[in-house]
This record gives C-alpha cells, sequence and structure tokens, in this order.
C-alpha cells in the first residue's frame, strides 16, 4: 500500500511539471536509444556474416597461390595452381568437394542492354561447396566442363539488368566478353557482402571454358574445397597441404608457394572482432546514459529543494524517512523507466531505418531491451540516491520553517 502510494504521489509530481520531466529524461531517452540501436545493428550484423560463413558448414577452404613477401603485386616464383593440383586434393579421403575457380571481369550483352560483371569459372562442386543453387533452370553439369562448353548460370543481378527481371534469362544466350553462352539458369539471391560488394553480380561458367574460350590460360586462380567432417579440418588441411608441396616439386625445407585459408577459423575471428566492437560501442553508448543520470540527479536536488515545506509537513504528520527516501527514489525511477521505454521504442526505430538503408538485418532482440531496461534501472537508483537520501535526512522543523 505504502509504495503505492509512493507512486502515485511521484506520479503528480512527475505531471506537475511536464517540461522539466521530458528534459529530465532526455539523457536517458538517447542513451537508451543508443544502447538499442548499436546492440540490434552489431547483432544483426554479426549474424548476416556468421549466416555467410556458416553457409559452408564450418567446412571449407581456399587455396590460393602466395605472393612474395614485401611485393603484394606480384604471385610467387613457384608453380601456379592448376586444374591437376585440384585433381590430386580430390584424391585425398577427408575431402568431400573441389571445384577449380578462375576469376575475371567482363562485360555481358543481351540484346541492346548490357552489364559488366563479375566472371568465375568454377566446376559442379561449387554449388555444394557453397550451399548455392539456382532458383530457376539447372546448373552446368560435369560433362559441360570436360568438354569446355559455352554455358553459364547467371546471378540475380545479371538477370535483372541484362532481361528486366531477376529470374528471366534462362533458355537464351548471351555474349560474355566476345564468347556468345547459353544462359541453364538464375542462381538464388545471396544479397551484398558486409564490405557492400553485390554477390549477386556474377556470371558462372565451366573453368575450363573460361580457360581455354575466354582468357586462353592454363591456369587457375583458387582452388575451393570441402571437407567431409568439419572436425578433421586441420588433418585435411595437413593433407593437402602434402598434395600440393609433392605435386608443385617441394623440398622438405622449401617454402610452400601456396596459402590454405581456412573458413572456420576465419568465422571465429569474425565473431571475436564482433564481440569487442560490441563492448566498445556499449561502452560509448553508456555515456549518454551516464550524462542523462546527472541530469536527473541536479532535478531531483532542485526538486528536494522547491518541497522542503512539503517535506517538512508530511513529516511532521508522521511520514517516517523511509517514506520520505522511496517517495524520491521512486520518483527519480519512474523518470529514468519512462526515458528507458521512450529508448527503446526509438532505438528500434533507428534500428529499423539503418537496415533499410545498409541492408543488414536489424535483431531487436530481448538482450538488448533487458540491457536498456538494466541500464534505465540502474540511472534511477543510482542518480536518484543522493537527492532522496538528502531528502530524507532533513530536519522537520527547519523544514516547516522553509520559504
Amino acid at each position: 500500500m505504502r509504495s503505492f502510494r509512493s507512486l502515485i504521489i511521484a506520479y503528480r509530481a512527475i505531471m506537475s511539471n511536464k517540461a522539466r520531466s521530458a528534459l529530465t529524461s532526455l539523457g536517458v531517452i538517447i542513451g537508451v536509444a543508443a544502447v538499442v540501436s548499436l546492440v540490434s545493428t552489431t547483432q544483426g550484423a554479426s549474424r548476416m556474416i556468421g549466416e555467410q560463413f556458416e553457409r559452408l558448414g564450418g567446412k571449407s577452404m581456399i587455396i590460393s597461390p602466395s605472393r612474395p613477401s614485401g611485393n603484394p603485386l606480384r604471385f610467387s616464383s613457384g608453380k601456379p595452381l592448376t586444374a591437376r593440383d585440384a585433381d590430386a586434393i580430390r584424391a585425398l579421403d577427408n575431402i568431400q568437394f573441389v571445384s577449380e575457380i578462375i576469376d575475371t571481369t567482363q562485360t555481358a550483352v543481351y540484346s541492346k542492354n548490357q552489364w559488366r560483371a563479375r566472371v568465375a569459372g568454377v566446376s559442379r562442386d561449387f554449388t555444394f561447396i557453397n550451399d548455392w543453387f539456382p532458383q530457376t533452370g539447372t546448373f552446368f553439369s560435369p560433362d559441360d566442363t570436360a568438354n569446355a562448353r559455352p554455358v553459364c548460370v547467371i546471378g540475380q543481378t545479371v538477370a535483372q539488368k541484362l532481361f528486366g527481371s531477376s529470374a528471366g534469362g534462362t533458355g537464351t544466350k548471351i555474349r560474355v566478353g566476345n564468347l556468345t553462352c547459353s544462359v541453364t539458369g538464375v542462381m538464388q539471391k545471396l544479397g551484398p557482402k558486409p564490405s557492400g560488394s553485390d554477390q549477386d553480380n556474377i556470371i558462372l561458367m565451366p573453368y575450363s571454358t573460361v580457360q581455354k574460350r575466354l582468357l586462353s590460360v592454363k591456369n587457375i586462380s583458387k582452388i575451393s574445397l570441402a571437407v567431409n567432417n568439419p572436425e578433421t579440418i586441420d588433418a585435411a588441411a595437413a593433407d593437402v597441404a602434402a598434395a600440393l608441396r609433392s605435386s608443385h616439386g617441394i623440398a622438405p625445407d622449401g617454402r610452400d608457394d601456396f596459402v590454405i585459408r581456412n573458413n572456420a577459423r576465419n568465422l571465429e575471428r569474425i565473431k571475436t572482432v564482433t564481440r569487442i566492437m560490441k563492448i566498445l560501442l556499449l561502452s560509448i553508448a553508456s555515456i549518454s546514459l551516464v550524462v542523462g543520470g546527472v541530469g536527473i540527479m541536479n532535478v531531483m536536488l532542485v526538486s528536494v529543494s522547491e518541497r522542503t515545506r512539503e517535506i517538512g509537513i508530511r513529516m511532521a504528520i508522521g511520514a517516517r524517512r523511509d517514506d520520505i527516501l522511496k517517495q524520491f527514489l521512486v520518483e527519480s525511477l519512474s523518470l529514468s523507466l519512462a526515458g528507458g521505454a521512450v529508448g527503446i521504442v526509438l532505438g528500434a526505430a533507428i534500428s529499423t531505418v539503418a537496415s533499410f538503408f545498409t541492408g543488414w538485418p536489424a535483431e531487436i532482440s530481448v538482450s538488448a531491451i533487458l540491457i536498456a531496461c538494466g541500464f534505465s534501472a540502474f540511472v534511477g537508483v543510482a542518480f536518484g540516491l543522493y537527492p532522496a537520501r538528502k531528502a530524507a535526512m532533513l530536519n522537520p522543523v527547519e523544514a516547516l520553517r522553509h520559504e
């Protein structure tokens, strides 16, 4: 009953000066909105990055030629990667899928429409390694790769730019560079990378077609692979390294002329960096809450000074010091929690708008709301305790004499 009465008194005190109460809560509103929006945005970005890596099942690797130390523009003087290297890796026991990759950029033309896109020469295993399949039509077959046929599968951005529809183009012919090829399918939509580049702006061809008909080369850019079991990825990496060293004729004490990148390790690094960024952003956002708490303390001290005579009257008719302490604590807590509630709504709105412009998913999680509520309650109690204690310690006689 006493607590309910304290709430009624706090409500009346807050509503008696609406403008001051709103300005008092402004610091908490800004702080909580910053906490909710930053936590939601970073969690959404982290989930998107994690899904893109976990799409590979945590069991994939990328092999690329190494570059000499101090010169990032030249490949090493060792042997480049070839399709024979990929075949040597396919023969290993722990390997499930292997795809050659050769990259270039070409202009695609259909009728009067043209569009510049990334062209990736791959094998059929590329779809299984990346868990990425055609939305319409079919992927080219191993026989197409073996015979270097002029066929391709296009991303949805390419389909939209050339055919006016993200699902159009299957069964037609387009010109890629100087090569006319048949479109066998359109891939599922991937969306942008965290860096912002469009993953759907791509044309996939048999790597042999790109080698022989488009670029006239024998080498490949990279080798992508997936292992049977994610728990054996380190052992598989060692086997792959041994197979490539043997294929390249590297002496036991010689340096590798290739680099093996493990996507599972990259995912762990990204998660660690994301956690650090979240902590840093929360620390910055909490400064606004501290400023808001100082504002609440200042206003509550003014309120105690203005209501000194009221406090004296309440004490004279039987109110205890605990009642006075509770009254001002409830008032401070109410201001802070009201600001927190508005801040949560504002933070969710900011996250939604940011998601619309960045393409990152907004993840309004329960943890973000609980963190915001906890911050609000802490600020209300921590910064309202001193004014409440000061009010409770007033001398009733001196308080009654106060003008």
